[in-house]
């Protein structure tokens, strides 16, 4: 696996060449599955991941003109047979993971078996904010509302308090 960890997406012309040489071929002759799993926590997660799906977020995800784009829902994936999404991932070029809440996504990579299952794939892992941190081990958290999910997650959230 390889990663490309972004805070925005693929926002410019440098990170599009980045991943351009990560994939090894043209993007447009490759495949993409996209994550949004992570938005969901949030009231306008469901009207979120629609406009990342129709390339009307800034994170330019689907609309990069891949061969081919499809969805992936890790939350579903437990209860769907292994063989049928493994089988999938491993045809599959990219995986672009969206953000939201990392802690709810990093928990739904792990529960769902994808990070498990991720070291052992020949796909480019392109992470955008969320998505990027869902696959360190510590991120510090600035947020001052509480969490609207639940999940143990194996990431260790710190909390940071910035003097004002």
């Amino acid at each position: 696996m390889k990663l490309l960890l972004t805070s925005s997406g693929v926002t410019n012309a440098t990170i599009e060449a980045a991943l351009v040489d990560l994939l090894g071929k043209p993007i447009a002759e490759s495949s993409a599955l996209i994550v949004a799993t992570g938005i969901y926590p949030f009231d306008v997660g469901p009207e979120m991941a629609g406009k990342l799906v129709r390339g009307e977020v800034n994170a330019r995800f689907a609309n990069l003109g891949w061969k081919s784009v499809g969805l992936l829902e890790l939350s579903v994936l437990p209860s769907i047979d292994r063989a049928v999404w493994v089988s999938i991932l491993e045809a599959t070029d990219a995986l672009l993971v969206w953000g939201g809440d990392p802690l709810f996504l990093s928990y739904w990579l792990t529960e769902s078996g994808v990070a498990e299952l991720l070291p052992s794939l020949e796909l480019v892992y392109v992470g955008a904010s969320a998505g990027a941190m869902a696959v360190t081990t510590l991120i510090a958290e600035t947020y001052t509302e509480p969490r609207t999910a639940r999940g143990s997650t194996q990431i260790s959230a710190e909390e940071v308090v910035f003097d004002e």
